[in-house]
Parts: C-alpha cells; sequence; structure tokens
C-alpha cells in the first residue's frame, strides 16, 4: 500500500505571488478590455443620404412605416398584440439611430457642393427634430478620400449639430493605424470645437477583408478597438462592400452568405466583453413596387433580422422606411416568443421554483440580459417583468474584468 502524501495542506504563499507575478500583464490586458458601460443598443441604424434628409424626414419615415403596418402585418402573420405594439412605436420613435450619409449613399461631388449640402443638413439637425441617437458617415480615411471626409466632419462639428450621444460612422476600414488617427482627429476637432474630452465617438464599418485577416495573419479587429481609446462605440458589418472585397458576385452578396457570417462571428468575438456594440449590415431588396414585390421584400428582411436575432446581432442596417415596420415586428415576435420560458427559468435560477432546466451563472446572465433588451427595445413593458431591473443588471455584471464567464 502507497504510504500517505505528507505535502502539507496548505500551499505555500511563494508558489500564490510567483503566478500572480506569472499573470499580471495577461490580469492588466483583462481588465483594459472593457471600453464602455452597458448601454441599450439601438434596433436599427436606418442610413439616409445627406441630399435626401431635409426637416420633415422622420416625421414622414414614421408615416409611410405606419402606413404600411397593416399590410406588412398581414404579408407575415404577425400578433395583433405585436401589431399594436408596433404601431405605437412607430408613432413615438419610429427611428432608433439615424446615420446621414455623405459616403457611398451620397457619392462623389464638387466641393462647394458637398460643402453646402454639409452646412444646409447641419443646420437642420441643430435646429430640433432629431432621432434619439444620430450622426453622420463621412468619407474614409484611404488616400484618395481622406481630406474630404475630415473636411466634411469639420464643418459639421462647426455648426453644432453634434451631441454626446451621437456617433459618427469611419466606413471602409483597412488598419489599426486608420482607427489610431481616428482617435487623434478626435481629440484634435474636440478642442477646435470646443466639445468635452471624449465627445467624439465613432463606430468602425467592418466592410474589408484587412479589417478581418490582417497582412500578418492576425484579426486586427481587438487592437483596433483598443487603438479607438475608448471612443469605439460598434463594429458595423457592411454587406456588399465586404462581399465585394472577397470577390462575391453581386447576385450572391447577402448578409446570410457564408462569408457575412464568417465576418460577424470574428466581430462578435472581437468586441466581446468589450462594451462595443455588433451591428449587422442592411438589405438592399426593397419591400417596394406592387404588392406581390412588397411582400417578398417584407418576408426577405423579416426572415434575416430574425436570423440575426438569433445569432446574437440586435443591431442591424435598415436602407428605406419601408422596412420598418418588418424590422420592428420580427424584433418584437422574436423577444415576446421567448418571454415567458426566459422568465421561467429566471425563477428556477432564483430559487423560486423547480425546473427541467439546470441553468448555471452564465446562463441565467444571458436570460437577463435577453429580458433586459426585450424592455429596452420596446417589446415588453417593465410591468410584464417581476424582476426589478436592479437585480437584472447584477445577473449581466461582468465575472471577470472583461466580462468573461465559465
Amino acid at each position: 500500500m502507497a504510504e500517505r502524501s505528507t505535502m502539507p495542506a496548505v500551499l505555500p504563499d511563494a508558489l500564490a505571488e510567483e503566478v500572480d507575478a506569472l499573470l499580471a500583464d495577461a490580469d492588466a490586458t483583462l481588465a483594459g478590455r472593457r471600453t464602455r458601460p452597458r448601454a441599450p443598443q439601438p434596433v436599427h441604424t436606418l442610413y439616409v443620404p445627406a441630399d435626401r434628409y431635409d426637416a420633415d424626414s422622420l416625421a414622414r419615415y414614421g408615416a409611410e412605416a405606419a402606413g404600411l403596418l397593416e399590410e406588412c402585418a398581414d404579408v407575415l402573420g404577425a400578433d395583433p398584440a405585436v401589431v399594436e405594439r408596433v404601431r405605437a412605436r412607430l408613432a413615438s420613435r419610429p427611428v432608433d439611430d439615424l446615420r446621414i450619409d455623405f459616403e457611398d449613399g451620397y457619392g462623389v461631388r464638387p466641393d462647394e457642393v458637398e460643402d453646402a449640402e454639409v452646412d444646409r443638413v447641419a443646420a437642420l439637425v441643430a435646429g430640433g427634430g432629431r432621432a434619439p441617437e444620430q450622426g453622420i458617415r463621412f468619407k474614409s480615411l484611404e488616400a484618395p478620400t481622406r481630406a474630404r471626409g475630415l473636411r466634411t466632419l469639420d464643418r459639421w462639428l462647426a455648426a453644432g449639430a453634434h451631441r454626446a450621444e451621437d456617433h459618427l460612422t469611419l466606413p471602409k476600414v483597412t488598419s489599426v493605424a486608420q482607427v489610431e488617427a481616428m482617435a487623434l482627429i478626435a481629440r484634435t476637432l474636440e478642442a477646435r470645437h470646443g466639445l468635452a474630452d471624449g465627445a467624439l465617438t465613432f463606430e468602425i464599418q467592418v466592410e474589408t477583408a484587412q479589417a478581418v485577416l490582417g497582412p500578418d495573419g492576425t484579426a486586427p479587429l481587438p487592437r483596433m478597438i483598443a487603438a479607438g481609446e475608448g471612443r469605439v462605440t460598434g463594429l458595423h458589418y457592411g454587406t456588399y462592400d465586404y462581399a465585394r472585397s472577397l470577390g462575391i458576385a453581386a447576385r450572391d452578396q447577402a448578409l446570410d452568405h457564408a462569408v457575412a457570417d464568417h465576418a460577424k462571428a470574428v466581430m462578435q468575438a472581437a468586441a466581446a466583453g468589450t462594451g462595443v456594440f455588433v451591428c449587422d449590415g442592411s438589405c438592399n431588396v426593397l419591400p417596394v413596387g406592387g404588392a406581390e414585390a412588397r411582400a417578398e421584400g417584407w418576408r426577405l428582411h423579416a426572415a434575416l433580422v430574425t436570423r440575426s436575432l438569433h445569432r446574437g446581432y440586435y443591431q442591424g442596417w435598415d436602407l428605406h422606411p419601408a422596412q420598418l415596420p418588418s424590422r420592428y415586428l420580427a424584433t418584437y415576435a422574436y423577444f415576446r416568443d421567448g418571454l415567458t420560458l426566459a422568465l421561467e427559468r429566471l425563477d428556477a435560477y432564483l430559487g423560486r421554483q423547480s425546473s427541467t432546466y439546470l441553468d448555471e451563472p452564465a446562463t441565467a446572465a444571458a436570460l437577463a440580459d435577453y429580458v433586459l433588451r426585450a424592455v429596452e427595445c420596446g417589446a415588453v413593458d417593465a410591468a410584464e417583468v417581476p424582476h426589478p431591473t436592479a437585480d437584472l443588471l447584477d445577473l449581466t455584471a461582468p465575472t471577470t474584468p472583461a466580462g468573461g464567464a465559465g
């Protein structure tokens, strides 16, 4: 019979100290990953070319979407209770996040024309009639468009159209250096226009192959987020530019293509634990024209929205007000369909009832996040949730400095 070990029951302090020293750099990196606190995520970002934006745009989009709601609901077979909830949303806040586009949607114009457009739109926005969140997409920091993009951004800020809750969109990012440059631009323009430190935040549009896989074989996105110095609020997938950069034929470019799924999975992993939102791209098959074309467009859009939600992409681009009914109907149905089970599992986890599910802390955090998102987006009323918001937030709080879980 083997002799029993004579090792002491308590590990020596020296080992713990040595392990702490060995992992100090890794601990610091982990602690520094969370760049932004948790905040409600917009359901969508609506892109509007700058030359099509006017003082009545938001009201007109809401009215157009509301006028199409019944037809869209019939096509999708929506629950009447969900339809009424969407109707109220379209009347009160049809657009969550508006992006006024001076890039691809606007095109290349003579400098004096774009200057005048910037001044016109900035004056309208500064005068009121804004979305809850909004901002502009200016031309990229690639060499051919760099000067024009900076000129537009400078004029926009000079007009006083930017608020602290607004975001800028940095398109066609191809390198970490461009994000470093954008952080420098933000600091400089804040000082130039009398804005508070950190007032200028921006989204990185992931629409080039170089953003997903760098020339050294690594994924640049985590370094891009870090290079933003806490200013990066989102990673937005660019459906068509990205697919084109990989040689995908126009007929096959779509949100559910394999290359799109790969890029978005990389974005999701890069943003995990940082507080940076991941936003899906757009569907360019619009529900416009005759009844059959509208129905086809709504079915496709709703299916893509639902698919994205199941994959953890809670925000996407919209390109036309006719996409708002299918966006909200699909989103609200997704959250309402799963609410009862989510609440039952939360109750069981918190010890209030038995369940066939044996949920661990990570799953409880996911359930709480689901319920919070349902309330924040308007799919569910707070009165329908028996758990206080503070309790749900406690469950979703990071279990490590970077928000990791077992």
